[in-house]
């Protein structure tokens, strides 16, 4: 495997992991362990960055009229990518959420 298809099974592993640290953050902060939900999140931080890395140099590469074989499974990496990011929002509100039940008990 090489190419397009590499960079987007990085894509998906990457913000695959992400996501997943997103979502182990909000179980944290529920149980009110905010230091670990905050690590989860700076870790998912680091793999959103990889991935979305990974996709900044597709779109690169076709400004600079590289040929960027656009399959299925590259669309799939750009929704995993997204749905990622969309996690992330979610999961920070959510802390903030729990931070505030914990203050007012």
């Amino acid at each position: 495997m090489e190419g397009t298809e590499l960079v987007a099974f990085q894509i998906i592993a990457s913000v695959g992991s992400a996501r997943s640290c997103y979502i182990e953050a909000i179980q944290e902060a529920k149980k009110g362990n905010f230091a670990g939900a905050e690590e989860l999140m700076a870790q998912g931080d680091q793999d959103f960055a990889a991935g979305h890395h990974a996709h900044a140099d597709l779109i690169t590469k076709e400004a600079n009229q590289e040929t960027i074989d656009l399959k299925l499974l590259l669309m799939h990496a750009e929704d995993q990518l997204m749905s990622a990011e969309g996690f992330k929002y979610i999961a920070q509100e959510f802390i903030d959420v729990y931070h505030r039940f914990e203050a007012e008990q």
